[in-house]
């Protein structure tokens, strides 16, 4: 739980540091599967952002997250411990969308494909994607119905809803040609 109270506080800063986190309460431990820690680094130094799990070798978030040596833990729900349901998987590629504006925040979306697959497990598994145009935390989910349909980018400090989203509809033939493209086939 303390994995997605973290998540859900990076929601409150575009930059991905942690904020607060106003009116929250504790998830049941691994009731959300699909959410993915991620750690990397900018000009050598340390950060942090959600994503989410959207088949066994790639995680969906948000562009702004992109960094070097990025690590993704799957199946934690104490991200501060180590938990026998925990993987730490490195990231073998980083798909920014290539139309993504770090000043605009236009396109905030990435996709990173795993090194390895992600061992399914009652603490591991995808989120579906939407399958149609029809309708916090900094690159983490906004799921509706058990279904991803954005991906948080930020939102106020005071605690209300995040109002930016990069809505994942409106990328789903970029998401799926490039997992198509790069299905995970063995070491490069």
């Amino acid at each position: 739980m303390v994995l997605f109270l973290l998540l859900v506080a990076l929601l409150l800063s575009p930059t991905g540091e942690a904020g607060k986190i106003i009116g929250g309460h504790e998830a049941k431990p691994h009731s959300r599967p699909y959410m993915a820690f991620l750690r990397f680094k900018i000009s050598g130094e340390p950060h942090i952002c959600g994503g989410f799990l959207v088949r066994e070798d790639f995680v969906l978030t948000a562009a702004h997250c992109l960094g070097s040596s990025i690590d993704v833990t799957l199946g934690a729900h104490n991200i501060m411990g180590q938990e026998r349901t925990q993987q730490v998987i490195p990231v073998r590629r980083a798909f920014p969308h290539p139309h993504y504006n770090e000043i605009t925040g236009v396109n905030d979306i990435m996709l990173l494909q795993l090194t390895m697959k992600a061992k399914m497990t009652t603490a591991v598994s995808p989120v579906s994607l939407p399958r149609d145009r029809d309708t916090g935390d900094s690159g983490g989910p906004l799921v509706c119905n058990g279904v991803a349909q954005g991906i948080v980018s930020y939102g106020k400090e005071d605690g209300t809803p995040p109002q930016v989203f990069t809505r994942i509809s409106s990328f789903l033939p970029w998401i799926q040609k490039t997992m198509k493209q790069y299905k995970l086939q063995g070491p490069d």
